[in-house]
């Protein structure tokens, strides 16, 4: 089967020991430290949840009173954190890898567990997936912007500001200055950091 000889992610030229690979080692790497912090009792997830509960927060104990305690959770942070959020975008891709034989569907449980088992399952079979998956530049798009939502909220920065760009096509693609990357829905065109960042800004009425 051929491959391209440029990662899908990043556009760099493969190493020639990399060659039969759809991705660099060093995107795969970058990957799988994504994957990594979603999971586990100390991971992006567990620390978002303590964001929904009154009087806790991802650095500390639950405090008593109404003096200093937190605010309550946004509707943006509870998407994220119930089912039909980050576990049900991870179990879409479990699925969609389990259809080239690269990952095992879990069995339900609580949310945390099956997120943990949704990056488990991901991380085992990451190696390769960097060898055969044909959308692996669209999920680590995916996973790099869920870590970033996930971390701003944790960390208490503000989301990054979205523009909206306009593709040759005539469809607008929502971008922010950080981003990896997009591929337009409507024509398929795939964009680079660079490339996106240089299309026109779509006017209000091709936005709406």
């Amino acid at each position: 089967m051929d491959h391209n000889s440029a990662c899908t992610i990043c556009n760099r030229d493969l190493w020639n020991d990399e060659q039969g690979r759809l991705i660099c080692r060093l995107c795969q790497q970058h990957v799988d430290r994504n994957l990594q912090s979603i999971a586990g009792p100390r991971g992006l997830y567990a620390r978002l949840c303590l964001r929904t509960t009154p009087g806790k927060s991802s650095g500390g104990p639950a405090v008593s009173g109404t003096r200093g305690s937190s605010m309550p959770p946004s509707e943006h942070v509870l998407n994220l954190v119930a089912n039909g959020g980050i576990v049900s975008n991870l179990e879409s891709w479990v699925k969609d890898w389990a259809t080239y034989g690269l990952a095992d569907i879990g069995e339900g449980g609580r949310l945390q567990h099956r997120i943990d088992h949704a990056v488990r399952t991901l991380r085992l079979n990451l190696g390769q997936a960097a060898l055969k998956h044909p959308a692996l530049d669209e999920f680590a798009r995916e996973i790099h912007s869920m870590v970033r939502q996930c971390s701003a909220v944790v960390e208490g920065e503000k989301p990054p500001i979205r523009v909206r760009v306009q593709c040759p096509c005539g469809a607008t693609l929502g971008v922010t200055l950080s981003t990896d990357g997009e591929t337009c829905r409507a024509c398929g065109a795939e964009y680079g950091h660079a490339e996106v960042l240089r299309l026109p800004l779509a006017d209000r009425r091709a936005a709406a």
